[in-house]
């Protein structure tokens, strides 16, 4: 049986009880807010990480530099994924987008990718 999903894509904020060491590689947060809800996370279900360059960053690295970026990331490209179920059962794919927003904002972003339903 195949789960469905509703995409979302919307900007979220997220908290640790324990921050991450490095904010540009993160772990799953302890709880995320959405909407002004604040959903807490109590169980991490599958987490990936995608290290493809996007956009104009596609093609500004020769070949031999971009096969291994794709493996371990560059500044400013990759995306890490989370899988987490919340208090109230629903199960959501959130993520962080290590693109800095301006040469002013130079964190990343997370996002409410979808909800599995």
């Amino acid at each position: 049986m195949e789960r469905t999903s509703r995409f979302i894509l919307e900007p979220i904020t997220v908290e640790w009880d324990k921050p991450p060491q490095t904010s540009k590689t993160p772990t799953c947060p302890d709880r995320f807010v959405w909407e002004d809800e604040t959903l807490p996370i109590v169980e991490l279900l599958e987490e990936w990480r995608d290290f493809r360059r996007r956009g104009r960053m596609a093609s500004n690295m020769r070949p031999e530099h971009a096969a291994r970026a794709r493996q371990t990331g560059s500044w400013g490209v990759g995306r890490f994924y989370f899988k987490v179920r919340v208090l109230d059962g629903r199960v959501f794919d959130i993520y962080y987008d290590r693109a800095p927003k301006s040469s002013d904002q130079r964190q990343g972003s997370w996002f409410l990718n979808r909800e599995w339903l």
